[in-house]
């Protein structure tokens, strides 16, 4: 799988996200993607109980960990690679996690417009 180059939607070199749980698509600490990536796992968001009760209802139980994945589980404050269109949906809902630009791979912007990342971002 050939990387999308590591660029963050501040059009600057991406930071990395989290090793701490590890995560993105490539489970490198980087929101880094590719073409096989069709979840877009692009957006570098701190997590919290709300989002997590909401990706829950959705079907996408983050909290449990899934040891047969060497997934620890997310708690809140963790920081993780969220697909663009979950974060979009988080948005909507009035619930969104923090957003960490500069860990938030350029590619999020096809799916997610800069001013709701920059509504939700994390002060610097």
């Amino acid at each position: 799988m050939q990387k999308d180059p590591a660029t963050n939607v501040l059009g600057q070199e991406l930071a990395p996200c989290s090793a701490r749980p590890l995560t993105g698509f490539f489970r490198d600490g980087h929101c880094n993607t590719c073409a096989d990536d069709h979840g877009s796992h692009t957006v570098c968001v701190e997590v919290t109980a709300e989002f997590l009760a909401l990706s829950k209802y959705l079907g996408n139980d983050l909290s449990t960990p899934r040891p047969e994945f060497r997934f620890p589980g997310l708690k809140p404050g963790d920081q993780w690679c969220l697909c663009a269109a979950r974060f979009l949906q988080a948005h909507e809902e009035g619930c969104a996690p923090q957003v960490r630009l500069a860990a938030t791979h350029a590619s999020a912007l096809e799916i997610v417009p800069l001013e709701i990342l920059q509504l939700n971002a994390l002060p610097d």
